[in-house]
C-alpha cells in the first residue's frame, strides 16, 4: 500500500500523545498465520476508509491491509457525518476484508462483528467497560451518562471485499470533545491510553471474531456473534426512536436483534418491526 503521507512538522508537539510505532505495529501484527499483511501509518489523510476502498479498487491492497491515520481532516461516519479529533488523540484505521465462502447477505454482519471485536479488545487493553448501540456506535460512561467514544463504518469494495473504518476517541480531553455527548477512553476512567498496545489488541480480537465468523460461513448464531452483540448492545431493552429513510419514524421498544442483525422494534400497537437502517435514539435508560 502506497497512501499519501504528508509531512508533519508538528509531529512531536504534544508529548503526551505520542506518535504510533508503525516498525513494532507491523511486526507485532504481521506473521505468517495472521490476517494482517499489511500495516501501514499515514501522519494526516482524509479519510482510511476512501483511502483503502481506492487502494482496493486499484488492485494495490489485499485483505488483511490496514492503515492507520494519525489525524484525519474528513473522517466519515454513518449518515455522511464528519469525525474530526486532534492528531494522535484517538485510534483512526480501516482494514480491508474478503469473507470469500460467506453468502453477501450475511455481509452486514461486519460492523456488528466488528463492535464485539472493539468492545472486548477495549476491556481487555484499557479496562474501560464498551457498549455497543445499534448498529455502530461505541459507548463508554463518563461522570455517571453514557456518551460516544467511537464508531464504525463499513463500505463495500468491488464485489468481494469490505472497507470497515474504525474510529476509538482515546486521550480526548473534555473541552476538545465536538459534542457534549461525546467521550473518550481517558474520560471514562481508562487504565491506559498507550494507542500501540490499545491498537494491536483491538486488531487481534477482530481477527478472532472474523475467523470465527467466517468459519462458520458468517452464520451469527453458529458463530456465537447474535448472542455475543445481543449481550453488549445497550439499544435492547430500551425504548427508542428509529428515524427511518423517507422521514418516518417508529417509537418502541428495541427487543431483539434478527438473524439479518437488524434490530427488531416492538411499537405501541403491537407490531414487531425489523430495522434495518435508520439513526436511532435512545430515550429513556433500560
Amino acid at each position: 500500500m502506497t497512501p499519501q503521507n504528508p509531512s508533519d512538522d508538528s509531529r512531536w508537539s504534544d508529548l503526551e500523545r505520542p506518535p504510533l510505532n508503525a516498525a513494532a505495529l507491523r511486526r507485532a501484527l504481521t506473521r505468517d498465520d495472521s490476517l494482517w499483511c499489511d500495516v501501514e501509518v499515514v501522519q494526516r489523510t482524509g479519510s482510511t476508509n476512501s483511502d483503502l476502498v481506492a487502494l482496493a479498487a486499484a488492485g494495490d491492497a489485499d485483505e488483511g491491509a490496514v492503515l492507520v491515520a494519525e489525524e484525519q481532516d474528513a473522517g466519515r461516519g454513518r449518515l455522511d457525518r464528519t469525525w474530526t479529533a486532534p492528531a494522535r488523540s484517538g485510534l483512526f484505521f480501516s482494514v480491508l476484508l474478503k469473507p470469500a465462502g460467506v453468502p453477501v447477505e450475511r455481509w452486514g454482519w461486519l460492523p456488528l462483528l466488528t463492535g464485539v471485536a472493539v468492545a472486548t479488545a477495549i476491556a481487555r487493553a484499557a479496562g474501560v467497560d464498551t457498549a455497543l448501540k445499534w448498529p455502530n456506535d461505541l459507548l463508554v460512561t463518563v461522570d455517571g451518562k453514557e456518551r460516544k467514544a467511537g464508531g464504525i463504518l463499513a463500505e463495500r469494495a468491488g464485489t468481494d471485499a469490505v472497507v470497515v473504518g474504525i474510529g476509538i476517541n482515546v486521550t480526548l480531553r473534555e473541552d476538545e470533545l465536538p459534542v457534549p455527548q461525546a467521550g473518550s477512553l481517558a474520560l471514562a476512567g481508562a487504565i491506559s491510553t498507550d494507542r500501540d498496545p490499545l491498537l494491536r489488541a483491538v486488531l487481534r480480537s477482530l481477527e478472532e471474531w472474523y475467523g470465527r465468523w467466517r468459519d462458520a460461513g458468517g452464520d451469527p448464531a453458529a458463530s456465537g456473534l447474535q448472542e455475543a452483540y445481543a449481550a453488549a448492545c445497550s439499544t435492547l431493552g430500551r425504548t427508542v426512536r428509529a428515524e427511518l429513510p423517507g422521514d418516518r419514524a417508529l417509537v418502541g421498544e428495541a427487543v431483539a436483534l434478527d438473524g439479518d442483525g437488524r434490530l427488531v422494534i416492538a411499537t405501541e400497537e403491537g407490531v414487531q418491526e425489523p430495522v434495518g437502517a435508520g439513526d436511532i435514539v435512545h430515550l429513556r435508560p433500560a
